[in-house]
């Protein structure tokens, strides 16, 4: 048990050096003039104590010889303007630390915030699939951001109080070593409590993570623009904050609880401390009725053994929060420790291949936890150049087949080729820039127009005539013509004089977004899903042209858009069944050719 607790704390205190490089590489200026001045502060209390020490045993000698206070006050002024002036550094030395750990506290919750979108940005679109994931992300990001910086915070303080207690602990050992180890042995009790709470309260945070997402969740879809409308309609609000409520007051009590526990067993040891620094102080007094030590002398132990135990008190709650601290950034540590995806391509050097186009090569992927595998063993060609449709039912495996081409998947088993080269020999900015994607949940950023189409290719985010280009290409002039600012033209409601659009509008957004771009392959999910018949049948009019010279890959659950297609693909349960054109798979008189006739059937 007691082998099992020391690793524990070894383990805790081994993320010290990552905290100490995290907050270092968000400041370092910062984090030098933390550690000097918590050196020159460290020397301040022997040094006032001393002097403190010589002006009592001044004043002494000056009411025992009838010294005129004129003259006593000359001799006693140096020391009282040295210990002026200690005490007007030790309060410019205490503002200037604070001022130095505000700027560090912002640069390093900056530092990691920052680190930790880095790495999700490289991590496999599956981590944000599984709710594990998201407690995890909870776990590094709820308390990282100032932890990293209580841990440098201690770690002087740590520095501080045991330099000021080696300063203090010869002077204690020349009064009496006994002194000093009761006084430093009554606190020890403390700190193990302070330990074993630390250990509690880490565990209860991160047992508790979903309840903490949550809990965020309710309170971000009860004040969306996104959601009250239906919330509204549905008399969900009582309900949902009644949930809010109760989370929140079963977390409020929990934590409650652990405080007062931790403050009853906190208080009980502490008069141990309390005690143990009272019966020193009689000690003293005691001797200095009997002459053996001067009033100077008691001064000057008295504030030492205030000061001492003081700073080891400090020493061992800094050790606490040090091992308090070490667990939860060992969550930031774990998190950032995830194996990403290969942003750079393990070869250059690509052959030269007879196959041009894309290969599906046995393919085989499985969500995780799911029973059966999103796609299993498939294979398929999409030639340069050709408009290629996929079709199926809800759950066929056709976007988990559009993420794993544009590599936010990674397959389990098979390669994905592209021009003979396989994606995972290709760096991830080398397949971007090659593919224009746009999924059906595409994002509608709360930004201007000329962002959310721009943001298809960053790079030409400044060029009007591209922008405009694309905006014609989706059919979007005269929703363009309707903005009062034109491009920059706010969009959505969470900011200032910012434009809802509609369902249809937004599309029309994403689609010039996706037709910014000039890349080679074209994907396009359920592009036109909330548009009208009209609308739709203008985008695909000028498909053709739009996509010449393009390879184009189509999923739509509306047959009328997919049979312009030079070929198409028919997905079921992650295989595929049917191929061909659509006036093939029509005469085949399969899945296809059903679907087909039940879509036709409302039409008539």
């Amino acid at each position: 048990m007691i082998r099992e607790k020391f690793e524990e704390i070894r383990k805790s205190l081994g993320n010290l050096p990552g905290a100490f490089r995290i907050v270092w590489e968000a400041d370092s200026g910062s984090t030098i003039r933390l550690a000097s001045l918590t050196v020159i502060a460290a020397l301040l209390p022997v040094t006032q104590a001393y002097i403190g020490k010589l002006i009592v045993d001044s004043v002494v000698k000056a009411v025992a010889t009838h010294t005129p206070g004129i003259e006593a006050l000359r001799e006693i002024l140096p020391y009282l303007l040295t210990e002026l002036a200690l005490f007007a550094a030790g309060s410019f030395l205490a503002q200037t630390r604070r001022l130095a750990e505000q700027v560090l506290d912002q640069r390093a919750g900056h530092h990691i915030t920052e680190q930790i979108i880095r790495k999700a940005l490289t991590l496999e679109i599956r981590y944000f699939e599984d709710s594990k994931f998201y407690d995890n992300m909870q776990n590094a990001r709820r308390e990282a951001e100032y932890k990293a910086l209580a841990i440098i915070n201690n770690s002087f303080l740590l520095v501080q109080n045991t330099i000021t207690l080696f300063s203090f602990v010869f002077i204690l050992f020349a009064m009496s070593p006994i002194i000093a180890l009761v006084l430093f042995g009554a606190t020890i009790p403390s700190f193990a409590v302070q330990t074993r709470f630390s250990k509690m309260k880490f565990r209860m945070q991160s047992w508790r993570s979903p309840e903490t997402r949550m809990i965020t969740y309710l309170e971000q879809i009860l004040t969306m623009n996104t959601t009250v409308k239906e919330i509204r309609l549905f008399g969900l609000g009582d309900e949902l904050l009644n949930r809010f409520n109760s989370i929140f007051h079963k977390i409020f009590t929990e934590d409650m609880s652990l405080a007062k526990r931790r403050l009853l067993f906190s208080y009980l040891w502490g008069l141990l401390s309390t005690l143990s620094f009272y019966g020193c102080y009689a000690w003293i007094i005691y001797l200095t009725v009997l002459q053996r030590i001067t009033l100077g002398d008691m001064t000057l132990y008295l504030g030492a053994v205030r000061q001492s135990q003081g700073s080891f008190q400090g020493i061992l709650d800094n050790v606490s929060r040090l091992y308090e601290n070490g667990l939860f950034m060992q969550n930031l540590f774990s998190f950032l420790s995830l194996p990403g995806m290969n942003p750079t391509p393990s070869s250059k050097n690509w052959p030269a291949t007879d196959t041009p186009g894309i290969h599906f090569d046995n393919v085989t992927y499985r969500y995780p936890d799911a029973d059966l595998p999103a796609l299993e063993n498939f294979s398929l060609h999409i030639k340069p150049g050709e408009r290629f449709a996929i079709v199926g039912e809800n759950g066929s495996g056709k976007t988990t087949l559009i993420k794993l081409l544009s590599r936010l998947y990674e397959p389990a088993d098979g390669a994905i080729r592209l021009d003979g080269v396989d994606l995972r020999d290709m760096s991830l900015d080398q397949i971007y820039a090659r593919m224009g994607v746009i999924f059906q949940d595409f994002v509608r950023y709360q930004l201007s127009v000329r962002e959310n189409i721009g943001f298809g290719d960053i790079a030409h985010l400044s060029e009007t005539e591209r922008i405009l280009g694309a905006v014609h290409d989706a059919g979007a002039d005269s929703l363009l013509a309707d903005m009062p600012e034109g491009l920059e033209t706010s969009l959505g409601h969470q900011f200032r004089r910012g434009r809802e659009l509609s369902g249809g509008e937004w599309q029309k957004i994403a689609l010039a977004r996706s037709f910014m771009r000039s890349a080679e392959i074209l994907i396009l999910d359920e592009p036109t899903s909330a548009l009208d018949a009209q609308k739709e049948f203008e985008i695909f009019e000028r498909f053709r042209s739009l996509t010449a010279g393009r390879t184009a890959i189509l999923i739509s659950h509306r047959f009328s858009t997919v049979r312009m297609a030079d070929r198409i693909a028919v997905l079921e349960h992650g295989k595929l069944v049917e191929l061909g054109s659509h006036d093939e798979l029509m005469k085949l008189g399969g899945k296809y050719a059903r679907l087909f006739e039940l879509q036709a059937r409302g039409y008539r």
